[in-house]
């Protein structure tokens, strides 16, 4: 079998912001349908990485990515004030105007199959952002990067302020739509387990590349103290194991 392209290559990045440089010499590939993960600590440039890969502030360097790729992005959290009179459906609008469309993409996130019935995702569609949960609002917002039907997902700390149980809902959600539509995953976290149990491959960044690969080489003690400045300890259910593809993972 012959090996899958690059759907993003990039070589030699570097951001500076008014003379401060915020990434250097950063280089890695991500392979089609591949899932990256980008680690590091609070300030090592990884949501600055993100952004240069959208394009949306100057850097030098090659960011390539394939001719056919089409980019969906789902932010760290939306903040959405209790009292803003915008419902769901107001806020797929501002992208989507056929309703036939933002149904598929509501019920292919999950909303569908908590109630059984259509009923559930005008429910859904009906409520105002600020009433959400922060798993629903969450999936309204990985809804909303499918709009387009993209080929590459972005996701910036997907899970973030939410419990254990929603962040192993989130995540089988992104690797199910994985799954079915072929997608190239590539998400920034903190949790060890979770890179561990889904990447494929994992950029471990401090302003500077400090290693690229799978997680069972390059995610070692040393390269963590590396990373964070200090000595750290994996917990046993952090300790990396040989990665399985999503179609791999038994959830049942």
């Amino acid at each position: 079998m012959e090996p899958k392209p690059n759907i993003l290559t990039v070589s030699g990045l570097r951001v500076e912001f008014d003379n401060h440089v915020i990434l250097e010499d950063i280089g890695f590939e991500v392979v089609r349908d591949d899932t990256l993960a980008i680690i590091g600590p609070n300030g090592a440039g990884k949501s600055v990485l993100f952004r240069a890969l959208l394009g949306l502030i100057p850097f030098t360097g090659k960011v390539e990515w394939a001719e056919d790729a089409k980019i969906g992005y789902v932010p760290q959290k939306l903040a959405v004030a209790k009292d803003l009179p915008l419902t769901v459906n107001d806020f797929f609008h501002f992208k989507e105007k056929k309703q036939a469309k933002i149904y598929e993409v509501i019920r292919s996130v999950g909303f569908l199959e908590q109630a059984k019935h259509l009923h559930n995702d005008k429910r859904v569609l009906n409520t105002r952002m600020g009433d959400l949960s922060g798993g629903e609002l969450q999936r309204v917002l990985i809804a909303y990067a499918l709009l387009g039907k993209p080929n590459v997902l972005l996701f910036d700390e997907p899970t973030a302020g939410i419990d254990v149980t929603g962040e192993e809902t989130i995540y089988d959600l992104i690797h199910k739509l994985q799954a079915e539509d072929d997608l190239t995953i590539i998400f920034i976290s903190h949790e060890l387990q979770v890179v561990n149990h889904y990447a494929n491959n994992v950029l471990c960044l401090n302003k500077e590349k400090i290693s690229f690969g799978p997680p069972m080489t390059v995610v070692s003690r040393e390269t963590l103290a590396k990373l964070y400045g200090e000595d750290v300890h994996l917990h046993k259910h952090e300790e990396l194991t040989p990665h399985k593809h999503p179609e791999e993972h038994n959830h049942g």
